[in-house]
């Protein structure tokens, strides 16, 4: 599956964090009702085997939508559960290892804080980036938010797709308008929504005006 810029639209990021009166699976399956664009897995607890069996079924479930699915982190799950791609962060493997592992096939996205990393990352084989924090998050606290003078000079410092990242809600996402970014990726107000799916269908129309100008 080849990635492209419109798959950035609306890119879910899972937090279990919020699972109860919904399944991370039937979690997923709304925020792809919603309309996101892709999916990244994120496990940081789960043991190997624990993980691979939770990634298989939401794989199929983002084949049945036509939306890419990734791995976050995790290389060898991305490999075993025949992920769309898998995200490294600047602390994981490198980008250029990465590459070697999964070969052509498969979308290697890449964390990005500065125009030196943006760069490195599109030169080592990285399909996408992921910038951020753009604003302060719960989900990674002792990330500083980056300013969106930055976040446009990334932009325009790559050829690949960008996608924005941290602590983005209906409330700010519009304030993204104009850096270049190609389109958002969502954690908390996609999986804290009581309604996942009307959440996921207001942050892709607000994406969408972002990108569109």
């Amino acid at each position: 599956m080849k990635c492209d810029k419109t798959c950035m639209r609306l890119y879910a990021v899972t937090d279990r964090s919020w699972v109860g009166k919904q399944s991370l699976y039937e979690q997923v399956e709304s925020a792809l009702k919603g309309g996101v664009t892709c999916v990244q897995l994120r496990e940081k607890h789960l043991n190997e085997e624990a993980f691979l069996e939770e990634a298989i079924p939401i794989r199929d479930l983002c084949r049945r939508y036509c939306v890419p699915f990734l791995i976050d982190d995790n290389v060898e799950i991305a490999l075993r559960c025949q992920a769309d791609g898998v995200h490294v962060g600047q602390k994981d493997m490198a980008v250029s290892e990465v590459r070697k592992r999964v070969g052509d096939g498969m979308i290697i996205g890449a964390s990005a804080h500065n125009v030196e990393e943006a760069i490195k990352a599109q030169q080592d084989g990285a399909d996408y980036l992921g910038v951020g924090a753009v604003f302060a998050t719960s989900t990674k606290s002792d990330a500083k938010p980056l300013s969106l003078s930055m976040l446009s000079r990334i932009c325009q410092s790559v050829s690949i797709p960008v996608v924005a990242i941290g602590g983005i809600g209906k409330e700010n996402l519009l304030s993204l308008s104009g850096s270049g970014v190609d389109g958002v990726a969502v954690v908390s107000a996609i999986f804290s929504a009581e309604d996942i799916e009307t959440a996921c269908k207001e942050l892709r129309s607000l994406s969408e005006r972002m990108v569109n100008g």
